[in-house]
């Protein structure tokens, strides 16, 4: 039974970049007429279904307005329209929902009625349009006020931008991404406002319109959620700000709020966003290093953002105070976690270290980079994150694959891994005996 629903989101994100590619591999879509590699067609299809952002081609120029509409269209299908699935597939995992408790079930029992489908659809669908939707107004307003875009130039920048941000894909129409904007609150926090919604997951923010006034009825998800990325907001804030602060290429040479401004807005786009306002080619290694860590982390599970988790990530670490404590049974917030969920959580976090693992060898492999940049791209590429070095447009076709291959894995690999391992717990009809071997 698992197999079938995980199989159906890998297939229809399969085939919505194979299609992709297609299409911006085009003529129609380039904007000298010709036809563009195919492999770099797939690997913007695929960056764009699944909402990374990592570019081998310069989007302002190198695509035409109907390769801009289709790269916009896959991140809209691949952050909503595809996500349909994943959510309610999560949701059945997650719990109780609010609005949305009709679709809880046992874990052994994942029948969900057709009208409770449709009902998760539409309020999922209403969320995200709503959302962009006064992302889009704000930045549209911006752009035609600030930066003399006509009416119709402010509502497409405005629209493309809020999509982007919302679906947390990074994809935006300037050479130089958003580094225009780095001293611009106008901007940058509204985008950044959509990329934090768009990462806590729609239950989330299901639970959230509902509760909001009751903290009392939010689950141990949600609550979990917020209280990780406040912490890893305020924690990549403080860290970036601080790292890049008298580095002239980055936060230097700008004023001090413009500096705290830019170091909160790229520790939002570790949360698996990709926009950028300052030169991350630039940024120190060390910088580069303690984004790894929060780009492999990611956002909320169900939602548009990549990565592990932040669930998974509180999950280990209350894995790891519990064992230090010398307890036994692991407490969040007030609730006892079943040992499954321990099992899922350390599965999960070490197929994805195994995969960032693999990709970066292979990226050491195949060209002569570094092994910070190589980490931070094969980082990035699995947490379908979007940020680079600078290194990505300049990779030979085979080194692309592979982080073709690991946008697609994080994308779509740890949500079917995630949702199988959780729903399909057997009970055993007999135990071996215990022996614990040496540890440590």
């Amino acid at each position: 039974m698992l197999a079938k629903p995980a199989r159906a989101v890998a297939f229809a994100f399969a085939g919505a970049i194979l299609v992709g590619g297609l299409l911006l591999s085009s003529p129609a879509a380039n904007t000298q007429g010709v036809f563009t590699s195919l492999v770099d067609g797939i690997f913007t299809a695929t960056s764009a279904v699944c909402v990374t952002g990592l570019t081998v081609l310069d989007t302002a120029t190198h695509y035409t307005l109907f390769g801009k509409l289709v790269i916009l269209i896959l991140i809209q299908a691949g952050g909503l329209g595809l996500m349909l699935i994943a959510s309610l597939l999560s949701m059945l995992v997650i719990g109780r929902i609010g609005y949305l408790t009709r679709l809880s079930t046992q874990r052994e029992s994942s029948a969900v009625s057709g009208e409770d489908v449709r009902t998760a659809a539409l309020m999922i669908i209403k969320l995200s349009l709503a959302i962009e939707s006064v992302v889009a107004a704000i930045l549209a307003i911006r752009f035609g006020l600030a930066y003399g875009d006509d009416p119709a130039g402010a509502i497409w920048h405005g629209a493309f931008h809020a999509v982007s941000a919302f679906n947390n894909a990074g994809f935006a129409l300037y050479s130089n991404n958003l580094m225009d904007f780095v001293a611009d609150p106008w901007l940058c926090i509204p985008i950044s406002l959509a990329i934090i919604l768009g990462g806590l997951g729609f239950p989330v923010l299901v639970q959230l319109r509902q509760h909001w006034r009751n903290t009392l009825k939010w689950s141990m998800n949600t609550r979990l959620v917020l209280l990780m990325t406040a912490l890893l907001l305020v924690g990549g804030t403080i860290f970036i700000t601080a790292m890049e602060w008298t580095n002239p290429k980055t936060l230097g040479e700008l004023e001090p709020a413009q500096r705290i401004l830019a170091g909160f807005f790229q520790s939002v786009q570790t949360r698996t966003a990709g926009f950028n306002s300052i030169d991350i080619g630039a940024m120190h290694p060390a910088s580069w290093l303690g984004m790894d860590v929060l780009m492999f982390i990611g956002g909320g599970p169900a939602g548009t953002a990549g990565g592990i988790k932040i669930t998974t990530a509180a999950i280990l670490l209350f894995i790891i105070m519990t064992e230090l404590r010398g307890e036994t049974a692991v407490n969040v917030l007030g609730k006892r976690l079943s040992r499954s969920v321990h099992r899922q959580a350390i599965t999960v976090a070490l197929l994805g270290v195994a995969a960032v693992f693999a990709g970066t060898m292979g990226l050491l492999l195949l060209t002569n980079y570094s092994l910070d940049r190589c980490l931070f791209e094969a980082t990035s590429a699995f947490g379908t994150v979007g940020l680079s070095t600078g290194i990505t447009p300049d990779l030979p076709d085979p080194a692309k694959g592979i982080l073709i291959a690991l946008m697609y894995l994080g994308r779509v690999g740890v949500l079917s891994l995630g949702s199988a391992l959780a729903l399909r717990d057997r009970k055993a009809l007999y135990e071996l005996p215990k022996e614990r071997p040496s540890i440590g």
